[in-house]
């Protein structure tokens, strides 16, 4: 099982919220202190995925950190990993990539989470926990008491911020992944990260 970036602190993308374009805000919320961003703009043509990954891989790797893809492995090879939807084959995945790629799965109970890790996923995330105003209606809300006693690092996503970050730490979480807020704002990444365990030095 490959280790959680550091800090695990994971922004997956969204340009339909991002203040001045993908781009922009992505660039922002790293010089802010992030360090994994996930690329989730399922709905465009792989060859526009490809470009956008070609265009963060250089933004990532300046300040050592890690980039993944949600959804299409055929991605894989211009990142760092891939981020799963539920239900998806880990197993082949897995046995396609090899070892050294970063495979993630979203999960939306604690059954999931323990298929995942099963299936030899490096990571989950797990939501909601919290409502979310980036897709309202999505839930019910689980609250961080699921996050407790998990068999998989897992990652607590779905109305997670800086008020409200700690208590999913507290209550198991290996860290945290969040779309709207920063992208939205990228300066609150740097609320975020300091309530955020395992924080790179001089970030």
């Amino acid at each position: 099982m490959k280790p959680l970036p550091t800090p695990p602190l994971l922004l997956i993308t969204d340009r339909t919220q991002a203040a001045g374009g993908l781009l922009a805000a992505v660039t922002a919320c790293v010089s802010a202190g992030c360090r994994w961003v996930s690329l989730r703009e399922k709905d465009l043509p792989i060859p526009e995925q490809a470009a956008l990954l070609r265009s963060l891989r250089p933004l990532l790797a300046g300040v050592g950190g890690t980039l993944t893809v949600h959804g299409d492995s055929a991605l894989a090879s211009l990142c760092d990993g891939v981020h799963l939807p539920d239900g998806a084959d880990i197993v082949a995945l897995r046995a396609a990539l090899g070892p050294d790629v970063l495979i993630g799965a979203s999960c939306h109970d604690r059954a999931g989470v323990m298929a995942a890790a099963g299936a030899g996923a490096d990571y989950a995330t797990l939501s909601p926990i919290f409502p979310t105003a980036s897709k309202p209606g999505y839930g019910p809300a689980l609250g961080p008491s699921v996050l407790s006693g998990l068999s998989l690092p897992t990652l607590a996503l779905g109305g997670v911020d800086a008020d409200n970050l700690a208590a999913c730490i507290a209550a198991g979480a290996a860290g945290v992944a969040v779309m709207g807020g920063p992208m939205r704002d990228p300066s609150c990444v740097q609320s975020l990260l300091a309530a955020t365990p395992g924080r790179k030095a001089g970030i």
